[in-house]
């Protein structure tokens, strides 16, 4: 399977004065992006330097970029890597955005989750400077993970049940290399409150973290040392018969893609969250069925759900639904993978979820969400706590010269969000 690698091509004038976090060499031939947030601002996440909630997506910095670029979600396996990369990412209560290798960071620093080797808050995005040639990033509840252009993994936060890999259950204030046993360079990493994978180049993945019975973890009664319901030394998951390219820490399970598009999932299952037809918990990976000559690209999973999205274009969820994070028109949990039909007519490019909420780009730049709104998180004014079916996000047109939003990439935490958008001038 060949993973797609979005990139975006614009041509945009400005004149709004946001914060410029990073500004191309390049005299020419560059694209001007906003990065905007919503949702629940009480701890910082938001970026704008304030603690309240936004109900509606506003710019909070710029950034001038050469006109083609990698966008970093969860892999770059075959990237150019003549392109800078660039990506956007949400935790609990923080948020960053990586550029060119640098680490922005911001929100709420409790257990050292920001890498600053300090638990203050942070209210505007700020560079880390432990930190180099960053070219992928996942946050989680209390800690944050990142790989860098050497296939290295660095974790630092709370170390509860193991989630950092340091042999260590304590925090971590500063990042700090995972001294992990795989060999060569690691590709991806991903990571929920309190568990992390990370694939190598191989197709082999490693799990570390929390463990407690629902077997998350993916690697059996005899994983090795443990402490506390948790593990704290990555361990390869040898139950995997297939080399993987992609992989999805929900709140109590894992999901990853094959290599031939496939899905296989494991953990904790009381709420349908592993696609499989029943509520059968378990520790040892096994292929969703039903998707028979469906190939699946990306693959993304909140606290008790999962979005897969296949390389036509559509978007298939499963799980629980009590949020409506499903998507169908209802709060039923939906047992198997199943084809988001209001979304049918749009060949969706890129997925997002939080931890009960849902996000979709198409090709044409436009945003749909749907799942929990309580926390404005949806970025829709006006919508009910419960938004059981995709709804398209508008984004207000400032008085400067500029016209419509091209959006490039959406991710989302536990009760706030961020996009990337191009905007070119409708003139």
């Amino acid at each position: 399977m060949t993973l797609r690698h979005l990139r975006r091509y614009a041509t945009v004038t400005t004149t709004n004065k946001l914060p410029i976090l990073y500004n191309s060499t390049t005299t020419d031939d560059t694209v001007t992006l906003q990065l905007l947030a919503w949702g629940r601002g009480s701890s910082g996440q938001l970026g704008n330097g304030k603690e309240e909630t936004q109900i509606y997506p506003s710019p909070i910095s710029s950034l001038i970029t050469p006109r083609s670029f990698n966008l970093s979600s969860t892999t770059f396996l075959n990237r150019n890597n003549n392109l800078i990369e660039i990506g956007i990412g949400c935790g609990l209560f923080h948020s960053a955005v990586l550029i060119d290798g640098r680490l922005w960071i911001w929100g709420k620093g409790d257990g050292g989750r920001l890498g600053f080797g300090h638990e203050d808050t942070v209210f505007r995005p700020t560079v880390n400077p432990n930190l180099n040639s960053v070219r992928s990033i996942a946050l989680g509840g209390l800690h944050s993970a990142a790989v860098d252009s050497f296939g290295q993994v660095f974790t630092w936060g709370y170390g509860g049940f193991g989630a950092l890999g340091h042999s260590v259950y304590t925090r971590e204030l500063l990042p700090k290399r995972v001294e992990g046993t795989w060999e060569g360079k690691i590709s991806q990493i991903a990571t929920s409150g309190t568990h992390t994978a990370a694939i190598t180049e191989a197709g082999e993945l490693y799990t570390w973290g929390r463990d407690e019975g629902e077997g998350r973890l993916g690697l059996g009664p005899n994983r090795g040392p443990n402490e506390a319901g948790g593990l704290s030394i990555p361990t390869k998951v040898k139950a995997l018969p297939v080399p993987v390219v992609s992989v999805a820490c929900g709140g109590f399970f894992t999901t990853v893609i094959t290599n031939d598009g496939h899905l296989w999932s494991w953990g904790a299952n009381s709420n349908n969250e592993l696609g499989r037809g029943n509520r059968v918990s378990g520790w040892k990976p096994q292929p969703i069925p039903g998707l028979e000559g469906v190939c699946v690209i990306q693959i993304a999973s909140g606290g008790y759900h999962s979005l897969a999205l296949t390389d036509e274009g559509r978007v298939l969820s499963w799980g629980y639904g009590g949020h409506g994070q499903l998507g169908h028109f209802s709060t039923q949990n939906q047992p198997v993978p199943t084809v988001i039909e209001s979304l049918a007519s749009e060949k969706v490019v890129y997925i997002a979820c939080g931890g009960s909420s849902s996000a979709a780009v198409t090709d044409e730049g436009k945003l749909y969400m749907w799942g929990n709104s309580k926390d404005g998180q949806l970025g829709v004014p006006g919508l009910p706590e419960i938004q059981p079916f995709p709804i398209q996000v508008k984004f207000l047109k400032d008085d400067d010269g500029l016209g419509s939003h091209n959006v490039v990439a959406v991710a989302i935490g536990a009760s706030h969000a961020l996009c990337l958008v191009s905007r070119t001038n409708d003139s």
